[in-house]
Parts: structure tokens; C-alpha cells; sequence
């Protein structure tokens, strides 16, 4: 089926290339915090490691990297609610499946991004 066909498949798409990028980017995090860890247990002063450190800082990154993720779960999420809508499915059963309110839902469906 295509995307053009499926919304919902295309922001799975997306939703699965950026869960790729993003354990990517966590994966470089986690191994410049191993760097860090090293460094000060070396004695080094946090001014000197935080002075030297490249851009963007762990913190830019992981905030970076949840803010895309989060864009693109919440794209996928619209569009999954939107496909059970149009498969008949009520607004309150699709909070019961999603594990939020009716409202939530409804705020959900009406979102245009």
C-alpha cells in the first residue's frame, strides 16, 4: 500500500527512520559521556572539559534528538488516530487504545500539522 494511500504508513516510516537517527545520535551521547567520565576521573576541571568539549554539548544533543523524535511520534500518532477514525473506529475507544481521554483524542484529530 502506498503512502499516499496511507498516511498513517508514511509517518511509520518516518517514525522508524527517525528512531534510527535518533539511537544514532543517543549512541554518540553515550560514548562522548564515557569520554567525559574518563576525562574528569583523569583530574581534569569541568571548566577545562566543558571548554573544550565539541558542539553541540550532550545536553544540545539529547534535547535535539528527543525534540525530532517526539515531532515525528506525534505525526505518527495523528495519523494513526486519523486511520482508525476512518475505519469507523469512535473517538472514545481510540482514547481507550491510546490510554488517554476522549478530549485528548479530539485534540489529536484536530491538529493540522
Amino acid at each position: 500500500m502506498s503512502e499516499t494511500a496511507d498516511p498513517a504508513l508514511g509517518a511509520l516510516r518516518a517514525l522508524g527512520a527517525q528512531l534510527d537517527r535518533t539511537m544514532a545520535e543517543l549512541t554518540q551521547a553515550r560514548e562522548r559521556v564515557a569520554e567525559l567520565e574518563r576525562l574528569r576521573a583523569g583530574g581534569t576541571s569541568w571548566h577545562a572539559i566543558v571548554e573544550r568539549e565539541d558542539r553541540p554539548l550532550i545536553v544540545e544533543a539529547l534535547a535535539r534528538a528527543l525534540d525530532d523524535l517526539g515531532a515525528v511520534g506525534g505525526r505518527f500518532r495523528r495519523e494513526e488516530a486519523r486511520a482508525l477514525q476512518r475505519e469507523q473506529v469512535s473517538i472514545t475507544r481510540i482514547g481507550k487504545l491510546f490510554g488517554v481521554s476522549r478530549q485528548r483524542v479530539s485534540a489529536i484529530l484536530s491538529d493540522s500539522r
